[in-house]
C-alpha cells in the first residue's frame, strides 16, 4: 500500500448517510414538481411514469397515501435526470421572481404618486403614452378614498391603470 492510498480522503464507494442523504433530495425534488400545475409540469423533462406517479399523488388527500407515493417519486426520480429537471425547476422560481419584481414596481409607482406631486411629471416623462389627465384623477380618488377611509376601488383602479402603462411600455 502506497502512502497516497493509505491516507486517501475518498472512500471507495459512497456512505450509507450519503446515499440517504441523495435519495432524501430527489424526494424533495419530487415534491417540488407535485406543486408544479399542469402547464408547468408538460415543460419538464420528465419520463412518463414519473408524470403519472405526480399526478396521482396530486389527487391524493390521505396523508399516508401522499407520504407513500412520495416515496414512489423519490424512487422513479432515481433514473430521471434530475440536473434537467432542477434547471427546468429552477426557471420557474426566476420567472416568479421577476412576476413578483414587476408588482413591486407598480407598488412603489404606485405609492409615489400618492405621496409626491413631482412623481407625477416623472412618470409622465419616463411612459410617454401616459393620459395625466386620467393619472391625475385617479391619484385624486385614491387620496379621496384614503382619507375618508373607504375601500371605492380607487387603488385598485390605479394600481391598474399604472399596470397596463408599464406592460405596455416593456412590449
Amino acid at each position: 500500500m502506497t502512502d497516497t492510498e493509505q491516507f486517501s480522503d475518498e472512500p471507495e464507494g459512497k456512505s450509507k448517510s450519503q446515499l440517504k442523504r441523495e435519495v432524501e433530495a430527489l424526494q424533495q425534488l419530487g415534491k417540488r414538481l407535485t406543486e408544479l400545475n399542469p402547464a408547468q409540469l408538460e415543460q419538464i423533462p420528465l419520463p412518463e411514469q414519473l408524470i403519472d406517479a405526480i399526478q396521482h399523488y396530486q389527487r391524493f388527500n390521505k396523508r399516508e397515501a401522499g407520504r407513500r407515493q412520495l416515496q414512489l417519486i423519490g424512487r422513479l426520480m432515481r433514473s430521471a435526470d434530475s440536473e434537467a429537471i432542477t434547471q427546468a425547476l429552477n426557471r420557474f422560481d426566476a420567472s416568479h421572481t421577476e412576476h413578483v419584481q414587476h408588482y413591486h414596481a407598480i407598488e412603489l409607482w404606485r405609492d409615489r404618486l400618492l405621496k409626491d406631486p413631482q412623481a407625477l411629471t416623472q412618470f409622465v416623462n419616463e411612459y410617454p403614452g401616459t393620459d395625466s389627465q386620467h393619472l391625475r384623477q385617479l391619484i385624486r380618488n385614491t387620496n379621496r378614498a384614503i382619507q375618508k377611509q373607504s375601500d371605492s376601488g380607487a387603488s385598485r383602479k390605479l394600481f391598474r391603470y399604472i399596470r397596463e402603462l408599464l406592460e405596455t411600455e416593456s412590449s
